[in-house]
Order: structure tokens, then sequence, then C-alpha cells
């Protein structure tokens, strides 16, 4: 479940996702396996071969994409994705959620 975003925030989100570009959508996040981390940055893109060259250049393992159609994804947590948030220069993402710059 998302937290700490807003609709429109999603749906600008949803629509570069399917447009196959590269899309960053941050939002608070609880999962137990990870209770250590309470943020997750879903790196979304319909283009598959855009999204595993994305994983590949960023050093990410793309077995870990999130292939549900029509929104495929890359959840990112922990130091990698304050690197890749900071990397993308967004610092929004850093500030609002906490991360620390």
């Amino acid at each position: 479940m998302a937290f700490g975003i807003k609709r429109e925030e999603l749906l600008r989100w949803k629509e570069r996702v399917m447009r196959g570009e590269i899309a960053y959508l941050t939002h608070y996040w609880y999962e137990p396996r990870f209770p250590q981390f309470r943020t997750v940055t879903k790196v979304g893109c319909a283009d598959i071969a855009r999204l595993t060259e994305w994983c590949l250049a960023n050093g990410l393992n793309p077995k870990y994409i999130h292939r549900r159609e029509p929104f495929p994804h890359f959840d990112l947590i922990g130091p990698k994705q304050k690197e890749i948030l900071l990397k993308e220069r967004l610092w929004d993402h850093v500030t609002r959620f906490g991360m620390d710059l």
C-alpha cells in the first residue's frame, strides 16, 4: 500500500510508464520482510527492454523487475534507492521522504 503521494502524482507516473519512459515514484511503504526501510521508489517503464537496460546500467539485477502489466517496475529500497535518486537529481524525493541529503 502506498502512502504519502497524491493521486495526481500516481496518474503522472502511470502515464509516463505507459509511454515507455523511465518514471520514478517514491512513497512510504511497509514490508515485513524489510522492516528497516520505510520508503520505496518504483522505477517503472512499459518497455521491458528499456527497463532491463536501466537496471543493468545501475548495477541492479533485472530478474527482480515486477512484470505487472500495464505498469512493470523495479522496486528500489535502502542505500541504492537514495544513490539512484541523487544520481537522477530527484532531490525532492530524498528530502520529502526523509532520506536526508
